[in-house]
C-alpha cells in the first residue's frame, strides 16, 4: 500500500477532487468550491482557471461548471466496451417492447456503472444515466452482476464499498444478500422490489461468457403500478432471457 501510494502524483489527484466538486455541486464559484474541498481559495482558484483554460470546465458569470470536453472522454470509453456496441440495440429494443426503461450496467471498482439508459414513451424519468454509478447491491442489475463474480471478489466490494441503505427495502445484512445472491444464481435473473427507490420495480439478468465470466448485465425497470406480479416475474423475464441470449451469441462470435 505504501509502496502504491509513493507512486501517486498529489497534483493529479487534487485535480480530480477538484473536478469532482464543481460536478457534485452542479456548479460552483472559488469559494464554495474552496469551502467543499477544505482548500484555499487561492489554490482552487488556480486548479479552476486552469482547467477552464483547457476546455474541461466552462465559466458563467463567477460559475464554474463541467465542459462538454468530458463528453468525448466519455463517449470513447464506453464505445471502447465491446458489450456496449452489442448490447445497445437489445437494449433499446427491451424498451420499446416493455414501454418501460431498459438499461446496461457494468462493475467497475467495485461499484456499477451505467453504460446505456434506453428510455420509451412512457417510461418513468429516474435519475439514471451513462456514466451514473450505484452501489452493486442496491440494485437489480448490481445484484445479478454479484451473483456471478467469485466469492472473494464478492466479499472485498462489500469489505470496501460497504451495504449502504438506500431504501427502505435495501438489503443492509450481509447474510440476508448472500443468500439473495444464491437465490438469483439458481433462478437466474434479479429483482429490484423497490431496493434502490420507492416505487420503482426492476429485473434484470447477468451478461456472461460460455466461461461463465461476468460482464454486465441488463434490466426493465417500471413503476409498481405497472409491474405487477404476472408481469414482474414472468413476462419481463421472458423478455430479457431473449434479448441476453442474442447479446451473449454476439459477444461470443463477434
Amino acid at each position: 500500500m505504501a509502496e502504491k501510494q509513493k507512486s501517486q502524483v498529489k497534483t493529479a489527484r487534487t485535480t480530480l477532487r477538484v473536478v469532482e466538486a464543481i460536478k457534485e455541486l452542479d456548479g460552483a464559484g472559488v469559494s464554495e468550491a474552496a469551502d467543499h474541498l477544505g482548500m484555499s481559495k487561492s489554490n482552487v482558484y488556480k486548479y479552476l482557471n486552469t482547467l477552464e483554460s483547457e476546455g474541461y470546465l466552462i465559466k458563467n458569470g463567477s460559475t464554474y461548471q463541467i465542459g462538454v470536453r468530458f463528453l468525448n472522454y466519455g463517449e470513447h470509453a464506453r464505445n471502447r466496451k465491446k458489450l456496449y456496441e452489442i448490447a445497445a440495440p437489445e437494449v433499446h429494443k427491451l424498451a420499446d417492447e416493455t414501454n418501460e426503461m431498459a438499461n446496461l450496467l457494468i462493475e467497475e471498482h467495485g461499484m456499477g456503472v451505467f453504460l446505456l439508459k434506453a428510455n420509451s414513451e412512457q417510461a418513468v424519468n429516474l435519475d439514471t444515466h451513462a456514466g451514473m454509478r450505484v452501489y452493486l447491491h442496491t440494485t437489480a442489475l448490481g445484484k445479478a452482476i454479484l451473483a456471478h463474480l467469485p466469492h472473494k471478489r464478492v466479499e472485498e466490494i462489500v469489505d470496501h464499498h460497504g451495504l449502504p441503505k438506500a431504501a427502505e427495502k435495501t438489503v443492509t445484512d450481509r447474510a440476508e444478500l448472500t443468500a439473495k445472491l444464491t437465490e438469483i444464481r439458481e433462478r437466474g435473473y434479479a429483482f429490484d422490489d423497490e431496493e434502490r427507490l420507492n416505487g420503482l420495480r426492476c429485473v434484470a439478468m447477468p451478461i456472461t461468457t460460455t466461461d461463465d465470466e461476468v460482464l454486465g448485465a441488463i434490466s426493465v425497470s417500471g413503476p409498481t403500478s405497472r409491474m405487477g406480479e404476472k408481469r414482474f416475474t414472468k413476462d419481463i423475464p421472458e423478455k430479457l432471457s431473449n434479448a441476453k441470449n442474442i447479446i451473449e451469441l454476439n459477444v461470443e462470435y463477434y
